[in-house]
């Protein structure tokens, strides 16, 4: 990205809204307002700094792997736009985790940074957990939070992490790492849309038993159904995970289960679906605590964040 002059006060007056009623408290941190950008857009957190200026409440990078990975061939990203979608199979495409720490340590604004962190896929899942505790050991100086993704369809193999031994196990790991430090991070987990009540249900259980922080509802999806796009275009377009508007129901479905379900201190970060201010107010109204936008952002453009708060304040009035 170029930079002007001027570049971040002028792109500050355009987008930013500026509201004590937008402040949230979350998960022990004070987020200016409750829009984020979710992970998968600035994987490599080099954009962080720039994309705050857009009024972004706070920025996820991400998904970082211990090692380098260049992802799944492409091409590996599309446009679903009859159902304002996009289909992606990218695969934790990443420089490692090391270069985003040094990006991150040169950070010139105080945008509050989620860490996404995986595994790499050459990893096997009996090693999975060393590897998102390299990254979290890499990061912690440098990010506000952290994020376990075990839910990404484009991993083969990382979903099955989201059964409740294996899931138990890293969370406990990371979290005893976390309660050893003298000031711990918040720890969200991310999970799919395509979990069956049972399973969410061992999702609340586990974050009882591990005091998870938050829970991240919900990443994308490989369901294909009620599409408009013809099943042939869907078909050449192939394997990956479906986001946007075709998730949007689902994943409101899941924040309003686990607001019925988790504990009051545990946080809800919802995404999916998110392109309006009548989309957020869905997401915040069935529990939500934050959202998070990607797919929304990609069709809306950056004034998506400005809309959705100016939404917020007039549904307080």
């Amino acid at each position: 990205m170029m930079h002007f002059p001027g570049m971040f006060g002028f792109i500050k007056g355009m987008y930013q809204v500026k509201d004590k009623r937008l402040n949230r408290t979350v998960m022990g941190i004070d987020f200016p307002n409750p829009v984020g950008l979710a992970a998968g857009f600035d994987k490599d957190a080099k954009l962080f700094d720039e994309l705050g200026a857009y009024d972004f409440g706070f920025i996820e990078i991400g998904t970082l792997t211990p090692k380098a990975q260049p992802g799944n061939p492409l091409p590996r990203l599309f446009r679903v736009s009859r159902d304002n979608g996009l289909i992606n199979r990218m695969g934790f495409n990443n420089g490692g985790v090391e270069e985003a720490v040094y990006r991150l340590s040169k950070r010139k604004t105080d945008v509050i940074i989620g860490g996404n962190i995986g595994k790499n896929k050459v990893t096997p899942n009996e090693e999975a957990t060393e590897d998102y505790v390299k990254c979290f050991n890499a990061l912690f100086n440098y990010v506000d939070y952290f994020v376990v993704n075990v839910s990404s369809p484009n991993t083969p193999g990382l979903r099955e992490l989201q059964e409740k031994g294996p899931l138990m196990e890293l969370l406990n790991t990371l979290q005893t790492l976390n309660n050893a430090k003298e000031a711990p991070k918040p720890i969200a987990l991310k999970i799919a849309p395509d979990l069956t009540d049972t399973q969410l249900d061992d999702i609340i259980e586990i974050s009882k038993e591990v005091n998870l922080s938050a829970v991240i509802a919900t990443n994308t999806t490989i369901d294909r159904s009620g599409l408009i796009t013809a099943q042939a275009e869907v078909d050449k377009i192939g394997a990956g995970g479906l986001s946007g508007a075709p998730v949007r129901n689902r994943s409101t479905e899941v924040v309003k289960y686990l607001k019925a379900g988790l504990p009051q201190q545990t946080a809800i970060i919802a995404v999916g679906g998110i392109f309006t201010g009548v989309d957020a107010l869905e997401k915040l109204n069935a529990g939500a605590d934050l959202i998070q936008v990607y797919t929304g952002f990609v069709y809306e453009g950056p004034s998506i964040v400005n809309n959705i708060n100016k939404a917020i304040l007039a549904s307080l009035n």
